[in-house]
């Protein structure tokens, strides 16, 4: 009598199926878990999205109403004779009459009178100049023009950053206007004036624009010409004593604009 042997193949392939089976399982619930992940973060994400687009488009129409109106301006402009501009400019930033005129006027004589025929203006491009940016060019052309320097360059700063252009005072300018950030939220003066000095010769003075005190060291007497300072905006006593004393340790003058 044959005694059968019980054969161990079908035993094999039930096992693999099994196995294949519990892969597909726990592959089908994997991808039904990413599934309501990525839809639980759908719903977190896109309101915050749509925020930060209708924000940027918020700031894209403020952009074109201030470039509007600016073109408005220089439009206006176009007909008047140059004296008439530098004085419709004044009014603008309130330099037009009164002590404005008379502080604008001896900021002025103090680069006119230094030795050298050049200037190298440095200005904050930082987040807090953004509402600034369309009167700065029309102001700074108006102490280029008076003082009777030629302008030699152009730096603005931000974070750490700097960039500076040299042309002629057209091309410095919509270089400027095309370059500068207006981002960002650390005034960096010390460094500025150390990369102006790399970037370019030695003026016979700089001019400082900006509205809030470095956030850096400056090292007062490592800056190789007069620096005359434009302290902008709201009153701000840090602003104030920074920008006079830098004008004062390296033999330059402030000029204060209170604009509202």
């Amino acid at each position: 009598m044959k005694i059968r042997r019980r054969s161990g193949g079908t035993n094999v392939h039930e096992s693999f199926a099994d196995i294949a089976l519990l892969m597909l399982a726990t592959f089908i619930f994997l991808l039904v878990t990413i599934l309501i992940t990525s839809k639980m973060q759908e719903t977190v994400q896109v309101p915050r999205l749509q925020k930060e687009v209708q924000a940027l488009k918020d700031e894209i129409k403020e952009m074109e109403k201030d470039n509007s109106r600016l073109n408005r301006e220089l439009g206006q402009m176009a007909g008047m004779s140059m004296e008439t501009q530098v004085e419709a400019i004044l009014e603008s930033v309130g330099l037009n009459s009164g002590m404005g005129r008379h502080d604008f006027d001896l900021f002025v004589k103090g680069i006119k009178d230094l030795p050298g025929k050049d200037m190298h203006l440095v200005v904050d491009a930082t987040g807090s100049m953004h509402g600034a940016a369309t009167f700065l060019v029309p102001l700074l052309r108006v102490i280029v023009i008076r003082s009777g320097k030629e302008l030699s360059a152009v730096t603005w700063f931000s974070d750490n950053e700097a960039e500076t252009y040299q042309g002629t005072m057209g091309e410095m300018f919509d270089a400027f206007m095309r370059g500068a950030p207006f981002i960002g939220s650390n005034e960096t003066i010390g460094d500025a004036f150390v990369k102006a000095e790399q970037n370019a010769s030695v003026p016979g003075a700089y001019v400082l624009m900006g509205d809030e005190p470095s956030d850096d060291r400056i090292y007062y007497l490592d800056i190789p010409a007069p620096v005359f300072t434009i302290p902008i905006g709201k009153s701000n006593p840090s602003t104030r004593y920074q920008y006079e004393t830098l004008a004062n340790k390296t033999g330059g003058k402030m000029l204060e604009l209170s604009l509202q």
